[in-house]
Parts: C-alpha cells; sequence; structure tokens
C-alpha cells in the first residue's frame, strides 16, 4: 500500500459559496413559483384571476427547487478542513482513493469517509492525552455537529510525538533485575501504511517499545563488567547500560525503526528516561557499590601516604637532618602510614628522652 497525495481538492470555499447561491436561489425560485409568477394567467370581466389553458411550468420550478433544497446539503459532507500538520486517509466504498495533506479547505466526494483506526487510542505520549473534558466544553461553545466531531477524530497527526512507556523490569546479560524507561520521538510519514498495514498503529509503536527495549538491555551490563561483549565481535568490552547510555539509546531506536518501518512510521530518538536496579537488589547493590568505592579511595588513600613517606626519608637523607638506621626508619615508616591512612586524627606522643 502506497501513499497517494490529494493536491487539487483546495476548492472547498467555492463548493461552500455555490451550494449557498444555489440554495438562496432555490428558495426565491420556490416562492415565486407558489405565489404564481410562472403560471399563464388573466383577469376575466368580472376581474377574476383565471388560467388560459396553456402550458404551465410551475411543475417544472418546484420539483427542482425542493429536490435541491432537501438535498443540497449532501455537498456540504464533504468539506473538509485541514491544519498544519495534519492529514486526513480518504476510502470511497471501501477503496482507498488518496490522503488530503497540508492545511486549507478541501471538497472531496461526500461519500467518501475518512479512516483512522488509531483515532480513539490514548496513550502516554505528547498531544495524544484528552480527559475528555475539554472536547465537550469546545463542542458546546463552538456547536460542532457530531459528524465535525468525528471527522476530526479521523485525523492523523504528522507532528513528532514522544511516547513515554512505562517502565520495564529487564534482566541485564549478568542476570540482575534492572528497571529501565524510555522516551521514543516519532511521527508518522506514510498515512496509507500506518492506517491499512497494521491494525493501530499507536499500539503496535508502543509493543515495539517495549520488545527492543528488553532484546537490547539484556546485551549490556547495569556497570562495567569483565569478559562481557556487547558489540557482538567476540572481544570483550566496557559497554554498559550506565557508562553507555548514548550507544544503548541509540541501538534502542534503531532497532525500533526496523520494526515500525512497515507501519510508515520514523524513530526521531530514543533517550533512557530512567535507570535503576530493581528494589529486591537495590540495596545489596548499593553496599557493592560503597565497597568499591572504599576500596578505591583507600587505595588512593596509600600509595599517597607511601610516597609522602618516601618523600619525608629522601629529604632528610639529602639535608643530613638525621640518620637513621634500619630499625629506626621502619618506625618512622609505621608511624606515618598509620598517621596518613588512618580514620581519626593522630593523638601525637612527645618523646622527651633520647632518641636511642
Amino acid at each position: 500500500m502506497s501513499e497517494k497525495i490529494l493536491t487539487t481538492r483546495k476548492n472547498g470555499m467555492a463548493v461552500l459559496l455555490l451550494v449557498i447561491a444555489l440554495y438562496v436561489a432555490a428558495s426565491v425560485l420556490l416562492i415565486a413559483a407558489v405565489s404564481g409568477a410562472f403560471s399563464p394567467r388573466y383577469r376575466d370581466v368580472y376581474g377574476v384571476i383565471v388560467t388560459d389553458g396553456r402550458f404551465d411550468p410551475t411543475g417544472f420550478v418546484v420539483v427542482p427547487c425542493l429536490l435541491w433544497l432537501c438535498l443540497g446539503w449532501v455537498l456540504l459532507c464533504g468539506l473538509k478542513v485541514l491544519k498544519p500538520q495534519e492529514a486526513l486517509v480518504l476510502t470511497l466504498f471501501g477503496k482507498y482513493t488518496g490522503t488530503l495533506k497540508g492545511e486549507g479547505f478541501y471538497w472531496v466526494n461526500p461519500f467518501s469517509s475518512a479512516v483512522n483506526p488509531a483515532a480513539k487510542t490514548k496513550l502516554n505520549q505528547s498531544g495524544d492525552v484528552d480527559d475528555g473534558k475539554a472536547g465537550s466544553l469546545t463542542s458546546a461553545l463552538t456547536g460542532l455537529s457530531a459528524q465535525a466531531a468525528e471527522q476530526a477524530s479521523k485525523k492523523v497527526s504528522l507532528k513528532i510525538m514522544t511516547l513515554n512507556n512505562s517502565r520495564q523490569k529487564v534482566n541485564d546479560c549478568l542476570g540482575n533485575p534492572v528497571e529501565i524507561g524510555i522516551a521514543v520521538m516519532w511521527r508518522v510519514t506514510d498515512t496509507a501504511k500506518a492506517v491499512f498495514n497494521v491494525d493501530n498503529y499507536k499500539e503496535y509503536l508502543s509493543l515495539q517499545c517495549d520488545s527492543a527495549l528488553r532484546n537490547i538491555v539484556r546485551i549490556y551490563p547495569y556497570d562495567v563488567a569483565q569478559n562481557v561483549d556487547t558489540t557482538g565481535d567476540g572481544v570483550a568490552d566496557e559497554g554498559s547500560l550506565r557508562g553507555s547510555s548514548e550507544v544503548v539509546a541509540r541501538r534502542i531506536r534503531d532497532e525500533i525503526q526496523s520494526k515500525v518501518a512497515e507501519a510508515g512510521l520514523e524513530i526521531i530518538e530514543a533517550r533512557i528516561t530512567y535507570l535503576a536496579y530493581a528494589p529486591e537488589i537495590a540495596a545489596v547493590m548499593l553496599q557493592r557499590q560503597q565497597a568499591s568505592a572504599i576500596i578505591d579511595a583507600r587505595k588512593m588513600i596509600v600509595d599517597g601516604a607511601v610516597g609522602m613517606v618516601e618523600m619525608a626519608l629522601d629529604r632528610l637523607k639529602e639535608n643530613n637532618v638525621v640518620e637513621l638506621d634500619e630499625e629506626r626508619k621502619a618506625a618512622m615508616v609505621s608511624n606515618l602510614l598509620v598517621v596518613l591512612c588512618g580514620n581519626q586524627n593522630a593523638q601525637p606522643v612527645v618523646n622527651s628522652g633520647s632518641l636511642y
């Protein structure tokens, strides 16, 4: 199914004016016919109006006028108004006739019907959440008919929309359950495919987002892990959900696009909006991260302390401040390491006696 755009139907105003003019003309002719303006007649010697028996065209005027007054409104059903970034998919007796795109006042076959199976589908996304109150108020204020409201609901939006799917609990490549949520920016590019190739393109997109998210997340670990290949080249790398969010989002976007191309949808961007360990293991993983952070901090402190002790011994030796044997050096190193690596401030002890 390929999209066919109807671009030569922007004559809605001309049809509207023509219908109004014909209604006015039919009303005038009907009134004139009823009043006898078209009947051949004269007044007799007594002043009474009588006909002369000739052909009376009144019936040929009254019947068309009545038919037009009763059925002329059908042409008004073909008037369509589109705002920017809206489209209307039209069918005539089940056959796809084309798509109206672009703002304007159109007139199409009044027996054509608009098709949009996803018109009443409400997802957690921008521009597609409605509680019904605003629509009722607008209809009351503007006096829209039920047919106009139905036509408005059949329009296909061509705007860029953001789909926020609910958070998913997925196991990463190490089997740890994580909760992740994504925001997908998308739009309709082919209205014919969106309407006819899938049953409901909004629900189809939502399901494909969930499926792609699970397929990609299970390839990566939450944090950097050893001996894990996330690219599929057989070589371990440092890819992770937390550290490679841009790469993960790009792969999710490509995965979704490959699935929804047949539905006439374009995935512009996908972003990770929420990422955390599942509640059942969050506390344990937090302790693990804290322990890892403590070990890294201690390692840095010890490296710095050893460097400071080496510097102190070298400066004492270079300046000939004091001569220390190996035993005294060991004691000094021990004391300095205790002071530099301790969690609390050291309490100095002053030796007022001899060094030896």
